[in-house]
């Protein structure tokens, strides 16, 4: 077998796909500028290992369950002038994960809690974190199918392993007593351990229509709010601005 035979089933042996893509061309390339061999060797594995971190990435993502895919940068804040965008910005840099903190958004429907909620999350992928994406309807649906098919302490364990988890719409629908209970299970497992981000449309005094009584409300946000960073994200609808938008620049090409 020739050299380049070898080398191609070294390199699939130790699959290494992309140093055996690149190593021709960066071989030329090396000799071309006079590179010494541990600087070629070196480019190589930089380019391994950026091309695993990126697959890595994707795969966390994936995993995540995003509904959607949202960049902070594509955030309006100018469209919700009330929102600390200095906490914004501090949580984006992930001090919060490492301290185990929770963070919880607050504001009517369509002003961008869920944007940043994601956004949130996949930076937490880019940080190597693992995360896990819910409405809070779908995780009590899914808690208690798990119950009832006696996989309940399983499926607790998979999502204990979530160094973040998204509950998304809180509010959005009204839980039964054995709901409200499986869902404050999950919350309170994840004290002082893991960061939990929850976004809702009511405000904490409301929350009892969510967990049925007043003890068990209470229970959660003792635990919740303990080590939490609270945002308010208070203003207009996005989606009912953008629909005027739309509605305005149709009419206009008609004009």
């Amino acid at each position: 077998m020739t050299t380049k035979g070898l080398l191609e089933s070294y390199l699939k042996r130790l699959r290494l796909p992309t140093i055996s893509r690149a190593c021709e061309r960066l071989a030329d390339e090396a000799a071309s500028n006079k590179v010494g061999y541990l600087e070629y060797l070196c480019c190589l594995l930089e380019l391994e290992v950026q091309a695993r971190d990126e697959s890595t990435r994707k795969e966390r993502i994936s995993q995540a369950k995003f509904p959607t895919q949202k960049m902070l940068d594509t955030f309006k804040f100018e469209e919700v002038p009330a929102l600390n965008k200095n906490l914004v910005l501090k949580l984006f840099k992930g001090q919060y994960l490492h301290a185990g903190e929770n963070v919880v958004l607050i504001g009517g429907q369509g002003t961008g809690k869920t944007h940043l909620a994601i956004a949130l999350g996949i930076q937490a992928c880019h940080d190597g974190k693992r995360v896990r994406f819910f409405t809070v309807a779908d995780l009590v649906h899914q808690l208690i199918e798990a119950r009832d098919e006696k996989q309940l302490l399983k499926y607790q364990q998979q999502l204990s392993k979530c160094e973040l988890l998204i509950l998304d719409e809180l509010g959005r629908i009204e839980c039964n007593r054995d709901g409200a209970n499986l869902l404050f299970q999950v919350i309170g497992a994840r004290y002082e351990r893991s960061s939990t981000i929850i976004t809702s449309n009511l405000e904490f005094g409301a929350w009892s229509s969510v967990f049925v009584t007043q003890n068990l409300t209470s229970a959660v946000l003792d635990r919740l709010i303990h080590r939490c960073h609270i945002l308010e994200v208070n203003g207009e609808s996005y989606r009912f601005k953008e629909s005027l938008r739309r509605k305005k620049d149709t009419k206009n090409s008609a004009d």
